[in-house]
């Protein structure tokens, strides 16, 4: 499940890291895969990405294989492919290697049938690691922020994905779509919601996602939410969400 959204800032790492350790909090195996340049889900479970000798860069581009990249139990249930700020230059170097938007998928091809569930943090562009996400993924989950505009960027996003089932991978659809960032004492985070419903209809989960400092906070303690705030409202929104994700199958 490929999590997308080609706006920053949306709360795409925030989502990857905590979504994937409510689920191995509630008895899951989860793999998840940063593929963002940035490393926020690397970082933000706590990786020091300098100590980190191989990445997913050299998965996709020196044919490492991804088992051996693999950091495993980083959380209860959770294992990490990390990423370095090697990934930044796969973008150009992509273009000119053979099945370039197929790399991810080759590589995570293996792993099928030994987790519950494998989530790719994407970055936010739309670019061949993107693609490579799209083409690897069976599903996209696409967190929206309840701010104007919401909805803006998530049309071209829509656009590449038709694009990608034409001609890459027919399988691929929405899984769910995600409100972060809300704010019930809002008119606009309401109205938001409302929109985005009225456009995605049953797809949006229930679960909405808050605006906490603590979710703000946890990252940069290199911990998922469930761990850094158990009781808050950031945590348990994100184990109704895995709740519902595990609910829906």
């Amino acid at each position: 499940m490929a999590i997308i959204n080609q706006k920053g800032g949306v709360g795409k790492s925030t989502t990857a890291i905590n979504l994937s350790a409510a689920l191995g909090e509630l008895g899951k195996q989860v793999l998840l895969v940063d593929l963002d340049p940035q490393g926020n889900s690397s970082s933000g479970l706590g990786i020091e990405k300098s100590q980190v000798n191989n990445c997913i860069y050299d998965v996709l581009l020196n044919d490492v294989p991804i088992e051996e990249v693999i950091i495993p139990d980083v959380c209860e249930g959770l294992d990490l492919v990390p990423a370095t700020i090697n990934l930044a230059g796969a973008e150009v170097e992509l273009v000119a290697e053979m099945a370039r938007e197929n790399r991810l998928k080759d590589a995570v091809g293996s792993l099928r049938g030994k987790y519950d569930y494998v989530f790719i943090d994407c970055p936010p562009s739309l670019g061949l690691l993107t693609v490579n996400a799209l083409v690897a993924a069976d599903k996209l989950l696409i967190p929206i922020q309840c701010e104007f505009y919401a909805l803006e960027g998530v049309t071209k996003l829509l656009d590449s994905m038709k694009r990608v089932k034409t001609r890459l991978n027919p399988t691929l659809d929405i899984y769910g779509v995600l409100m972060t960032m809300y704010d019930g004492r809002t008119t606009l985070s309401r109205q938001v919601v409302e929109e985005v419903r009225a456009y995605f209809g049953c797809l949006v989960f229930e679960t909405q996602i808050p605006r906490t400092v603590k979710l703000s906070e946890a990252p940069s303690f290199g911990q998922p939410i469930t761990l850094y705030d158990p009781s808050g409202k950031g945590a348990q929104s994100y184990m109704s969400l895995a709740k519902e994700v595990i609910a829906r199958g």
